[in-house]
């Protein structure tokens, strides 16, 4: 995501549509934003649901979804992954102990879940999206009953997501942004239900936001290169390129936040060939 991005007191979960609700998990930071949203998902009047990133290990969120589902007289059918990070699936091992249903995801052990695959669970229709980018193993999870497409961190409630390289590529990013370009143009997913932040009614626009800051955010790293690289160059003071682009590029961001911002500077370098 944008390291940095301002909190919404707004956004605290909730349902959107007749079929998905998120109990918002409290581990906000400036790179979870309000905290990790935990996906509950159910046709109405069903007895099964399924949950999308229970989230990190904190047993009173556990309990808090928990208490959601049962308050509805349903159980939980089945755990999904959007993928692997700590603050969407550390508590996945014990999440399965509570519940006895099982968790599918890709990578990382998993590689249960394929391109396009249909699942069905108390009649609630999800598709398999591929997004690797932001991780090697990101999934997305179209429900076309609602059109709404849960992104996990690919695409996010406010600000941009990080490219975690080298586990992330921007390579695969690109590409997975042009495979959503592709279902919000198609009127498939018309709202984003994301990992972190609010739910985004706009798919469609936030997606060609999404790949426009990418290009734009490529030429300011190429330009600073040039810069960094050229005779007029400040001295280095120890510090390697990835470094010294965070300092020209994110200078407007918090120094705190520099370590992530580096993270997506690297996946930049090497899909420029700049590394």
């Amino acid at each position: 995501m944008r390291p940095g991005a301002p909190a919404d007191p707004g956004w605290t979960g909730g349902a959107w549509g007749r079929r998905a609700h998120c109990v918002l998990c409290p581990n906000p930071s400036p790179m979870t934003l309000e905290g990790t949203n935990t996906w509950v998902l159910g046709e109405p009047g069903a007895s099964e649901v399924v949950v999308v990133d229970p989230g990190p290990a904190d047993e009173g969120h556990l309990r808090a979804v928990l208490d959601h589902v049962a308050g509805s007289g349903r159980r939980v059918a089945l755990t999904l992954l959007t993928h692997g990070h700590a603050d969407h699936a550390e508590s996945a091992p014990r999440w399965a102990e509570l519940t006895g249903a099982p968790v599918r995801a890709t990578g990382r052990g998993h590689d249960d879940l394929a391109a396009g695959e249909r699942l069905l669970v108390g009649g609630l229709e999800l598709l398999v999206v591929p997004t690797p980018g932001h991780t090697a193993d990101s999934l997305s999870f179209l429900l076309p009953a609602e059109q709404v497409l849960l992104t996990g961190d690919t695409v996010l409630g406010r600000g941009t997501t990080v490219v975690a390289h080298p586990d992330g590529d921007l390579t695969s990013y690109l590409e997975s942004l042009d495979r959503l370009s592709r279902l919000t143009g198609s009127g498939a997913a018309t709202s984003i239900a994301p990992g972190h932040g609010p739910v985004v009614p706009d798919a469609g626009g936030t997606v060609e936001f999404y790949v426009r800051h990418r290009r734009e955010r490529l030429e300011q790293v190429r330009a600073a290169v040039e810069r960094l690289r050229g005779p007029e160059a400040p001295p280095a003071d120890g510090r390697d390129l990835a470094d010294r682009v965070v300092a020209e590029v994110y200078a407007d961001v918090p120094r705190a936040v520099w370590p992530a911002a580096r993270l997506s500077v690297l996946a930049q370098l090497d899909y420029l060939g700049m590394l």
